[in-house]
């Protein structure tokens, strides 16, 4: 399969097409109801946007009410985003200033908000972003691929929220809502077909049990084909980029009155496959360009590769309405255990074992990482108030548990691919909060907030190499158990302009627990990062225009994060190792827009500038291993460079993203078109920056058209993703050749949902 670019004229118009209907199109408010969109709100009046509820505050409130930079996705724009069986990492470039990637696949995203997060790759890795699903922090890497399928909203929470959610969370949160169990008998069923024999099935059912209770059952399963193959007959690897990933979720209700409910959540998913593929000298010396001739579809290779994951949880969320005060109980249960194994050199053969190739492959390098054992326990207990006056509150406590099992294994490729190495981890990680908001209301314009939170963590983490490589020798146990406790404050106002307009200010603080990476299969040392503190200054405006018929928001922000914990790789040496740097400073602005246009056309518009630098004159780290471009001045001690001033890793300055829907009414149906188009900027791979290790922008865009009849109980629909088949380098590992990780190409498919 050739990556030049996109095969159709007509296809590679799409970004084109995109951008001038937005620029020329009809810019005139719909004076009639927009057409429905099944499973929506009814919009409030004809033809205006719906209302837009939120919990960013842990409390339901108008999204416009709220001083916060705050986006939501849900309905029909998740239809179309999941299209032909994506995982969480659509949500890259969707919403501003948010990207997703990952170094595994669809098994262990990483994300980054308003240009903070973190490369790490180990299995113990922290990440200053936040997940939250149904009211419970997925704290391990792992948990937070779990696929999306009959989720109510979305909600992106930018800035730190170390008041009400807590540690790791500098960064910002993101809350998926499932829907929840209702009081009516209703359900859903998708099916999708694609190309690379791709099948996808989701659906849900949702039943009454009498007065007082209601289930709901959703479910998810998805399947593509290898697409990737090897030539090489004595592989014993032969084929990649396979998959089935499927899951299930099942929710029972009771609620006997308007005093209490009860809602339980037991929840499963279970994934094999085949794992990143890494691929040998396919990127251009001295530049980011992929080698002339590179052919997505064939991989030489002479190492295994496979993943599988297996996931299980379970919570309890209890309400109790006691007079004026709210009483919440949430306690949670989550494990999820995880083997990846794959051929980290990209290639077959060495220069000790030729032949060898695709290019020059130093050494051989074939690993694997494990996750037999994991636990996570947390219970909160929340406290509210509903007084009809001006001054009402939030407190509660806090609690988490983690134990795990992190093994690393290393292969002897020519020699039949047997394991020659082992080191594992064990890890206990403690943290309890308390915490306090309150909200005060002097006259109906102002409202003002303030939020408080005691945290305090302890973590324990014992590591031992018991089965040594050629060369090497056994080690440990080695030892870590950092300590570490933290205050994070917010202040806020929020003022009524007008009916329409609501002007915020905003500070607010997060922290990031201390993290430990005992990967010592090749080193010989833990690697500890002291706790970070962000503190960030916010204003926005939110406006209702047109008659509600449209609505804007700008914000403003700019932040430091003091020790903000890194990783740096380890030079000619498949291992990685934590870092503080003194200072990260960020500023920027984000802004979205949407609105009904017309009877027939809607439009969503957002868009994001974030300028992330390290601000520490003394920070050195070690380049790439494979003789790449290094542009950073040389460093004080020998194959070091500076890396002050930089921006940090995997991090877009500028990310943007235009949605439209058009449709028409036709017979007893609506015939309809949604495309969407997104676009981040360049980014570095590393700390360092070489010519090599740039990612190029991406403009990705997709399209989905159909029709709709019987009042919207039936859609058929086709749809493309990428439709310029834009293939470019996305990831690369430095320390042994040029092994670049490249997007996916085109996906073409068709979907068929009943409501049922």
């Amino acid at each position: 399969m050739s990556t030049n670019g996109c095969k159709s004229r007509a296809l590679a118009g799409l970004p084109q097409l995109c951008f001038a209907l937005v620029v020329f199109g009809p810019w005139s408010p719909a004076k009639a109801q927009a057409p429905a969109v099944p499973g929506a709100g009814e919009p409030d009046t004809a033809g205006q946007l719906e209302t837009v509820i939120v919990t960013a505050q842990r409390r339901a409130e108008n999204i416009k009410n709220v001083p916060m930079s705050i986006s939501t996705i849900k309905d029909e724009n998740l239809d179309v985003l999941t299209s032909g069986g994506r995982d969480i990492r659509f949500l890259a470039s969707r919403t501003p200033s948010l990207h997703v990637e990952s170094d595994f696949g669809r098994s262990f995203p990483r994300f980054y908000l308003r240009g903070l997060g973190n490369v790490d790759f180990d299995m113990n890795a922290s990440q200053p972003v936040s997940l939250v699903f149904d009211d419970v922090v997925q704290e391990n890497p792992l948990l937070k691929g779990f696929p999306l399928f009959d989720i109510d909203q979305i909600e992106v929470l930018r800035g730190p929220q170390g008041s009400l959610f807590g540690r790791n969370s500098p960064a910002g949160v993101i809350k998926f809502d499932s829907v929840k169990p209702g009081r009516r008998e209703e359900g859903y069923l998708n099916v999708g077909l694609g190309n690379y024999g791709i099948k996808n099935v989701d659906g849900a059912w949702n039943k009454p049990l009498g007065e007082a209770w209601a289930a709901r059952l959703s479910w998810l399963t998805q399947h593509r084909d290898n697409r990737v193959h090897n030539p090489r007959p004595d592989a014993p690897t032969h084929d990649f980029e396979g998959y089935h990933d499927s899951a299930l979720r099942f929710q029972l209700l009771y609620q006997p009155g308007e005093h209490f409910s009860a809602l339980f959540n037991v929840h499963a998913r279970e994934m094999g496959g085949r794992a990143t593929v890494f691929r040998a000298n396919i990127i251009q010396r001295g530049s980011n360009e992929l080698v002339p001739g590179f052919d997505y579809s064939v991989l030489p290779t002479d190492g295994v590769n496979r993943q599988a994951l297996e996931s299980k949880g379970a919570s309890a969320r209890l309400r109790w309405v006691l007079g004026q005060w709210t009483l919440h109980s949430i306690s949670a249960y989550e494990s999820v255990t995880f083997y990846s194994r794959g051929d980290v050199d990209a290639g077959f053969g060495s220069v000790a074992a030729p032949p060898m190739g695709p290019g020059v492959i130093p050494f051989a390098s074939e690993t694997a990482d494990g996750l037999p054992k994991h636990k996570q326990l947390t219970q909160e207990l929340r406290l509210e108030s509903n007084y009809p006056g001006p001054l009402n509150w939030i407190g509660g406590l806090y609690y988490f548990y983690e134990d795990i099992q992190v093994d690393s294994f290393n292969f002897d490729t020519f020699a039949g691919n047997r394991q020659n190495a082992y080191a594992v981890q064990l890890q206990k990680s403690r943290s309890w909060a308390s915490f306090l908001s309150l909200a005060y209301a002097p006259n109906e314009q102002l409202k003002l907030r303030a939020g408080l939170r005691y945290t305090d963590d302890d973590r324990d983490l014992t590591a031992s190499r018991t089965m040594a490589a050629p060369g090497a020798s056994l080690l440990g146990p080695l030892q870590a158990t950092p300590h570490s406790s933290n205050v994070s404050w917010d202040a806020s106002a929020d003022y009524e302009l007008s009916k329409t307009s609501q002007l915020y200010a905003r500070v607010a603080t997060g922290y990031r627990a201390p993290s430990i990476q005992g990967r010592i299969l090749f080193g010989n040392s833990i690697s500890v990062a002291n706790a970070e503190h962000a503190i960030s200054y916010e204003v926005g405006l939110k406006q209702d225009l047109f008659n509600k018929h449209a609505r804007g928001s700008l914000s403003l922000f700019r932040y430091s994060v003091k020790d903000m914990q890194l990783t740096a790789g380890s030079g000619t040496v498949n291992q990685n190792r934590l870092i503080n740097a003194a200072k990260v400073e960020g500023h920027g602005v984000e802004g979205e827009f949407q609105a009904n246009l017309s009877d027939a056309l809607k439009l969503s518009v957002g868009g994001s500038y974030n300028d992330v630098r390290i601000k520490d004159p003394a920070l050195f780290v070690l380049p790439c291993g494979n003789g790449c471009a290094v542009l950073d001045p040389s460093g004080s001690l020998p194959r070091t460079v500076l890396v002050n001033n930089n921006p940090l890793p995997r991090s877009p300055k500028w990310i943007g993203n235009i949605s439209l829907r058009y449709g028409r009414p036709f017979g007893s149906g609506e015939f309809f078109v949604y495309t969407d188009c997104s676009y981040r900027g360049k980014y570095d791979f590393f700390l360092y920056e070489a010519k090599e290790y740039v990612s190029k922008p991406l403009f990705d865009a997709g399209i989905r058209g159909g029709y709709k009849w019987h009042s919207g109980k039936y859609e058929l629909a086709a749809f493309v993703r990428n439709i310029g088949n834009k293939v470019v380098l996305v990831n690369a590992i430095d320390f042994n050749n040029m092994t670049g990780v490249v997007s996916e190409p085109r996906i073409v498919g068709i979907q068929l949902k009943v409501i049922l």
